[in-house]
């Protein structure tokens, strides 16, 4: 089909995560139990190595699976006190974890899709690198007088920035980048419905500009978050690069305080491009009631010239942030696939025979002659291919004559809203070819 639809009848679960005070005495036990956790997670990483060396050359092949691990993990906790004085849950759930990351990498071989696309085999934490990460299930935790109670007796201050609006059934805690610990409640949620407006929005994802609708007063311009930091970035980058410490030897305090300055601008430019993307996507749920989306894949960028331009602009955020936007206000979201949709006509259908150069900001149509931005152009194929009305969508530059969609009045409508517009070009040709063959000929006055 030429779009899919996201929005589904109930919005499912959603994620609250709330910043947590950590005592000295608390981060201890949090830093222990994350210590156990990834003791268990190695474990798991090297019996899966030593099962699939075994299998090699074994006839019967043999299984590493969570039931297998949770057995080893309680000999484990039975044969060793240090595991034992931490929750089980938590290390349970890094068994879960793993597992599932390990059937993801598995299910991608198996499909033999390229190594730049496949999910990486899980890999041993070394304790610098990996960043304290634990799951909890609703045994594994409970809210008492607004204050977070973990197995193993941890208790957590909380900071409420809003009400949760129903019981959690999981909680993650986890520590950033920058030090700072947090909570993140799975909770069970119902679509907020917004009134209707009978508007359709038809949306391109770009580069010089982030977002380019059907709509003027809809268009994401590029916020150049990350260009604004650049310099501030970059100057805290020379002081790490000027402080590195040699291999095998500890940091310095000077390397470690210019690292977290880092950091710290990179999550605050990471905090502006969600707090643009979930305003931007805010608006466009509230004035539409059905918006189709390229289904695109900025992945590709990152191997051009347009690298860091397009990793600023941060695509694949705003995108997630309009998609989990549009379920939760129950609008009807539908991603297009993003083939040729700049090289073929929102007026007529027809595609261009070349592909158009990236600095050609015009679409010039050469089958109905009609002109627009390339960008509006396409934004406006989204509603074509997505079989929404393309009300409110952009015209022909001024001075030039517009032409009407060219509809077929023998054509059902579910072809021409629904199906990709090259079907709808190639139909009525095909419907004259087979009515010259089908044709009976006339008898001859001699005959």
């Amino acid at each position: 089909m030429a779009a899919r639809a996201v929005a589904e009848q109930g919005a499912g679960h959603a994620r609250y995560t709330y910043r947590l005070r950590v005592s000295s005495t608390v981060l201890a036990r949090l830093e222990a139990e994350w210590a156990r956790c990834r003791w268990v997670w190695n474990e798991c990483v090297a019996m899966s190595r030593k099962v699939h060396a075994a299998n090699r050359d074994a006839a019967e092949k043999a299984t590493c699976g969570p039931g297998q691990l949770d057995k080893l993990l309680t000999e484990a906790r039975r044969s060793m006190s240090w595991l034992r004085e931490g929750a089980s849950v938590p290390q349970q759930q890094t068994i879960r974890d793993f597992a599932t990351s390990r059937s993801k990498a598995v299910k991608d071989i198996k499909a033999k899709l390229p190594l730049r696309r496949r999910a990486g085999m899980p890999r041993m934490k070394r304790k610098r690198d990996a960043r304290p990460t634990m799951n909890y299930t609703q045994r594994g935790f409970r809210l008492k007088d607004g204050r977070l109670h973990l197995a193993s007796g941890i208790v957590l201050t909380v900071v409420w920035s809003r009400e949760l609006p129903a019981v959690p059934s999981s909680v993650r805690v986890y520590r950033d980048g920058l030090g700072h610990w947090y909570a993140s409640f799975v909770v069970a949620i119902e679509p907020q419905p917004l009134p209707a407006t009978g508007n359709v929005l038809g949306v391109d994802w770009g580069v010089k500009e982030t977002a380019t609708t059907t709509s003027d007063a809809h268009d994401l311009p590029h916020p150049g978050h990350g260009k604004s930091a650049a310099r501030k970035l970059g100057r805290y980058q020379r002081m790490m690069a000027r402080r590195r410490p040699a291999k095998g030897k500890a940091a310095s305090k000077g390397y470690r305080k210019a690292q977290r300055q880092a950091a710290k601008v990179h999550k605050k430019v990471v905090r502006q491009r969600q707090d643009t993307a979930r305003k931007w996507a805010k608006t466009v749920v509230r004035d539409h009631d059905a918006i189709a989306v390229e289904d695109f894949r900025p992945k590709f960028l990152a191997k051009t010239t347009m690298a860091r331009k397009a990793a600023d602009a941060a695509i694949g955020a705003t995108k997630t942030a309009l998609i989990e936007m549009g379920r939760k206000h129950a609008r009807d979201i539908r991603l297009v696939h993003p083939a040729h949709t700049t090289t073929d006509c929102a007026q007529c259908g027809a595609r261009t025979k070349h592909a158009l150069p990236l600095s050609e900001r015009t679409y010039t149509c050469t089958a109905c002659g009609a002109v627009s931005p390339r960008d509006k152009n396409s934004a406006r194929v989204m509603l074509v291919r997505a079989g929404l009305n393309p009300a409110g969508a952009d015209r022909v530059r001024a001075g030039r004559p517009q032409v009407p969609s060219q509809r077929e009045p023998g054509i059902p409508a579910l072809l021409q809203d629904g199906e990709d517009v090259k079907i709808l070009c190639a139909i009525p040709v095909l419907a004259v070819l087979l009515g010259l063959f089908l044709t009976e000929p006339e008898p001859s006055p001699g005959g």
